[in-house]
């Protein structure tokens, strides 16, 4: 029995060393990650201590103000191609919340809806920027509706891409990454372990369109979720379910802007059904919901969404933003 269990304990050890081998990454080098992903436009917040936020402010200086916000586990990249085509006409603010991308970690370690929603909002202060446009894809929707809820006089019209929200939204072929990071003693292995191969799988999972995606698309992922400070942060989210902060449709009620919702109808993290229990919520919602499409509508068909979000706000009556 006990050379049984000497052999078990040599296999378990062997298998580990193995996983190590085979999927070890380090922390990237912030400096080398700054010079790769920042650009020109690209410029550092301190919002407080030890809190620098990485953010853009692109497109028509003086066109109505639209402020985008990325998802879980991405970064202000992910609405590049929007900014293209939109920024012809509108002020165009994306931001890398605490926790992603080029911002890093939290001084005050919380990564909750509630603190991005802070984050949005001193960060629009410090901008000079009184009345936007708020957007979000995923958890960034999420941030969204919370932002118009809490800033109701700071929110013009709203923008909703396959948000997050609804409670209880079971989802369909989640990403291997959020698998693991749901697995109790699997998810301590992410501080270490995080293969290309997997980063590779999720956003498969995540996209439908995969002619969108090429290795360039995957090394941002895998490299930017290994920027000091941020996997720590994906742990410490996914810990708690309270730090998605899940809506009632009493709540969303209470939004009376335009609210415009675009939707994956393959999406895989949230359901389209979440759509449309956003639709029934929200008094002024107009829903768009794209077939053959996953969870970031904006990267797998960016000039076809980005021009169904123009067509729409060219029939919004907003107030010009105060500058």
């Amino acid at each position: 029995m006990l050379r049984l269990i000497k052999w078990l304990v040599i296999l378990l050890l062997a298998a580990l060393a193995a996983l190590f081998f085979w999927g070890y990454a380090p922390d990237t080098e912030a400096a080398q990650m700054e010079r790769k992903y920042s650009n020109a436009a690209s410029r550092f917040a301190e919002l407080e201590p030890g809190l620098r936020v990485h953010y853009r402010d692109e497109g028509k200086p003086d066109g109505r103000v639209l402020v985008l916000i990325h998802g879980s586990n991405a970064s202000l990249h992910t609405w590049e191609p929007w900014v293209k085509i939109l920024g012809k006409d509108y002020r165009v603010i994306t931001l890398d919340l605490p926790g992603h991308g080029l911002t890093g970690s939290n001084p005050a370690g919380i990564y909750d809806n509630a603190t991005y929603v802070s984050v949005v909002d001193r960060l629009l202060t410090k901008l000079n920027v009184d009345n936007a446009i708020i957007g979000g894809n995923s958890m960034g929707g999420g941030v969204s509706w919370l932002f118009a809820l809490e800033h109701p006089e700071k929110v013009e019209a709203l923008l909703l891409v396959d948000a997050s929200g609804q409670p209880r939204a079971k989802s369909g072929n989640l990403p291997i990454g959020f698998k693991l990071m749901r697995m109790p003693v699997i998810k301590e292995s992410v501080r270490f372990i995080a293969p290309r191969s997997i980063f590779e799988s999720s956003v498969k999972t995540s996209m439908s369109v995969h002619s969108k995606i090429n290795d360039k698309l995957i090394d941002r992922y895998w490299e930017l979720n290994r920027y000091p400070g941020n996997r720590e942060a994906t742990m410490q989210r996914f810990a708690s379910p309270k730090n998605m902060t899940p809506g009632t449709k009493e709540q969303l009620s209470a939004i009376k802007v335009p609210t415009l919702i675009l939707w994956g109808a393959e999406d895989n993290l949230i359901p389209v059904s979440s759509a449309k229990w956003f639709a029934e919520a929200l008094p002024q919602a107009k829903l768009v919901i794209y077939p053959n499409v996953g969870h970031i509508p904006m990267e797998e068909i960016p000039e076809k969404s980005a021009n169904d979000v123009k067509i729409w706000l060219d029939g919004v009556t907003v107030k010009a933003p105060k500058l």
